[in-house]
Formats: C-alpha cells, structure tokens, sequence
C-alpha cells in the first residue's frame, strides 16, 4: 500500500543561494504547510530585486516585502490565491512594478509570461521552464546568479509531502510530463512555494514520480475492486489521510481517472467511468 507522503521527497538543502532571501507568509494550513513561500531575489547590494509569489493579502506580509525595495518584478508560479492574491497591492506599494504571468488575469503592465522565455534581467539569469499539472499556467523559474543555480518549483514540488493535480484545471499527463523535464535538474536545489528548500529538484521530481505512478495502481484497483465514486475511491486509496484533506485529495483522484480513461479510450476526462458523488 501506498502511503500518505508527509516527508520531504528530497534531502534538504543545507543553505539557499546568495542570492535568494525567503519571506514566509503567516497562512498555514493543511495546503499551505507553513505557509506560503515567497522569495526575493537579487544579484547583489543595490541591484533591483525580482519577487517570486507575493503569497496572500496579508498587510503585514506584504509590507516586509517591499521593504526590500528596490523591486524590478514580481512573478508569478501559478494562479492559486495564496500565491497570486497580494500581487496587486504590492505592486502598487512598489510604485507599479510589473506583475509577470501565465494568466492574463494576474498579470499588471508589461506582464506576459511566455514559457520557455528568457527572463535575464538585474544580474539575474531567469528561464522560464513550462511545469503545467497542478494547474494549467504552472511554471517554474530556472534561475542563475554569480554560478549559483536554483529551481523556484512552485506547487509543482513542495518541500514537503506531495502536492495535488488540481483537477480540472490541473491535468495528470501535464503533471507526469512536468516532472519529467524537471528530473534533468540534478543537484540543482529546488526553492518551493511551500515548506523547506530540497537540496536535489532532480531526485524530488523522481520521487514524485514513483508516488504518482503507485497511486494510480491503487486507483485502478479501487475501480476494479467496485469503487463506483470519485469519493469511493479516495475513501480506499486515501483512508491514511485525514479527512480534512479528502476534498483535496478528490482533485487528485478526478485527474487520475480522466488520465487512465484517455489511457484505455473510453469516456471523457474527469468521468472515469465513474457517476458523479
């Protein structure tokens, strides 16, 4: 049996970049872990910062950020509020700087997103690497300053326990791909949008890997076995997880289902073949 991952995928890193300064948001919880991670990055001493996740509206938090002024841009992992939802006031608080995304719906001024672009900009080496999966404008940030790299990995890879595929926005064969490339990334630390910096994004991405693929094993047995709801199937393959994360974990289950249906040429995605709960 496949058991509900607490740990962290990865040994930890044992120091961040020279470059990176982590600001922690003060909203933990279930999906939160400690809360969310937003790092300041700047090449060195009077350089203009680049601002990875703003995290919440939070006054308190978002203030400590723009204490670090001066900001170049703010970027953006992914669209989910507690990455996405301060980015506005900072902005403003930082004169207008621009807010860069996949979704045209966070973006403010000059910003457009594109993956695989090339962000370089303040003495920093910024690539934008594709990561769709957990949602579908996730990215990460491949970046390089004074011959320190470090991958920003969002939700794609937390820095502890594994992250859910947001079905329907998330897509289970985008998540798979995604962890895919980012397996290239050896001893390369990932910095995530939640809980500790790993030391290794390449071994995080195999780990998630191997889990991702052992819970559709038990996916496909819980169906096999009579599972006839999305719900039945958490309730059997997710029954070491405490309820409180069921609904969370029904995502996962949904994108798993729509993935091993496209996989066998059946039913739409999302079914499963299975009735609605």
């Amino acid at each position: 049996m496949t058991a509900h991952v607490t740990a962290p995928a990865a040994a930890l890193a044992t120091r961040l970049p020279s470059w990176a300064t982590l600001l922690r948001a003060p909203n933990p919880g279930p999906m939160t872990l400690d809360g969310t991670n937003t790092w300041v990055l700047r090449a060195g001493n009077g350089a203009p910062a680049v601002v990875v996740d703003p995290g919440p509206d939070d006054p308190d938090h978002l203030a400590a950020i723009a204490g670090h002024a001066p900001v170049g841009a703010i970027l953006i992992t992914h669209g989910h509020p507690d990455h996405v939802e301060g980015a506005g006031r900072l902005s403003g608080l930082l004169g207008g700087v621009d807010v860069l995304a996949v979704d045209p719906a966070h973006r403010i001024g000059a910003g457009a997103l594109e993956p695989g672009a090339d962000l370089s900009r303040f003495g920093l080496r910024i690539e934008v690497l594709a990561v769709p999966g957990h949602t579908r404008d996730s990215v990460c940030f491949l970046v390089d300053a004074g011959g320190e790299r470090a991958v920003f990995t969002g939700d794609t890879i937390l820095g502890r326990g594994t992250t859910i595929v947001a079905w329907p926005d998330g897509d289970l064969g985008d998540y798979l791909a995604s962890l895919e490339l980012l397996t290239a990334y050896d001893d390369l630390p990932a910095l995530p949008g939640h809980g500790p910096a790993l030391a290794d994004c390449a071994a995080a991405a195999r780990f998630y890997l191997a889990h991702r693929r052992a819970r559709l094993d038990q996916v496909r047995q819980a169906v096999a076995a009579g599972a006839t709801t999305p719900a039945e199937v958490v309730a059997a393959v997710y029954a070491d997880v405490d309820r409180s994360l069921w609904p969370a974990a029904e995502w996962s289950v949904r994108a798993q289902l729509a993935y091993l249906d496209r996989g066998a040429g059946e039913s739409g995605p999302g079914s499963g073949g299975l009735d609605p709960p």
